[in-house]
């Protein structure tokens, strides 16, 4: 079955928490316009943790603020074991696990949580998930969903901890010297299976159809390891969800790997 290419996956459900048309956000037109974002309510609920942040001068500092904020509000800190209890300790879900299971694998079900948190706080539907979502009746859409709506990954508030990782990814984005000009980011294919092209516009450019969240490198070298193809595209900073440099440590550290929200990007394509 052919990717989606029209019709309510290019729109989304027309639902999210961040203000914006979702078919909007999944447009090229958004990428020009690199409008900010923000999901409703988070940083007015985290008042304490911005105004630290705000009151830091470099970015170590501000890491080490926001890791002991998720740490002591979501309950993070290993766990010592008694020895010689036989109780298990309860599975406490957490954003690096999600990171872990998506470095290890994007269609493991970690990628469908958070693919599934982009559906919700954006409105943008998954068109990619062990294979094409092409439909909601498919069985492609129902494994997804199956996996996404998993017990074992959906406790401890793990999808607020998601918007607080995104907003201190913008936070953060903020304090560029550049601002938020957009990253030049890459991504190496050897098809477009996964990702529709929706329009050719010269041997090199097309606009492609990304999943609702993608990984891309800042390294070109590091690209060219995933696929022949290298997609340069020029992504929003309000389509950052997580970058290498945000965190001293984290499962995606290797690749200088970048997460980013999908929809549709205007590429340049070359063979490396």
């Amino acid at each position: 079955m052919s990717g989606p290419v029209d019709g309510v996956w290019r729109h989304g459900d027309g639902t999210n928490l961040v203000g914006v048309p979702s078919g909007f956000i999944g447009s090229t037109a958004f990428n020009e316009m690199n409008p900010p974002l923000h999901i409703a309510g988070v940083r007015a609920t985290n008042l304490d943790l911005f105004r630290q942040l705000d009151a830091t001068a470099g970015t170590d500092e501000s890491a080490r603020i926001f890791i002991a904020h998720m740490t002591s509000t979501f309950g993070l800190a290993p766990r010592p074991r008694d020895e010689g209890s036989p109780q298990r300790r309860r599975y406490r879900a957490s954003y690096l696990r999600l990171l872990r299971g998506w470095a290890y694998d994007s269609n493991s079900p970690e990628g469908a949580v958070l693919k599934g948190w982009v559906e919700s706080r954006f409105g943008l539907f998954p068109t990619f998930h062990k294979t094409t979502i092409g439909r909601f009746n498919s069985p492609a859409w129902a494994r997804y969903v199956e996996e996404k709506m998993g017990s074992r990954f959906h406790n401890n508030a793990v999808l607020g901890q998601i918007d607080l990782l995104y907003e201190f990814a913008q936070w953060t984005l903020d304090r560029r010297p550049d601002g938020r000009k957009p990253l030049r980011l890459f991504r190496g294919v050897n098809d477009f299976d996964e990702h529709p092209i929706i329009a050719k516009l010269d041997k090199r450019q097309v606009v492609l159809r990304l999943n609702n969240l993608v990984s891309f490198t800042s390294d070109r070298e590091v690209a060219s390891c995933f696929g022949d193809c290298i997609l340069e595209a020029y992504v929003p900073a309000a389509k950052i969800v997580f970058f290498n440099s945000l965190l001293p440590e984290h499962p995606l550290k290797g690749e200088d790997e970048v997460l980013a929200i999908g929809g549709d990007y205007l590429v340049t394509a070359t063979y490396f």
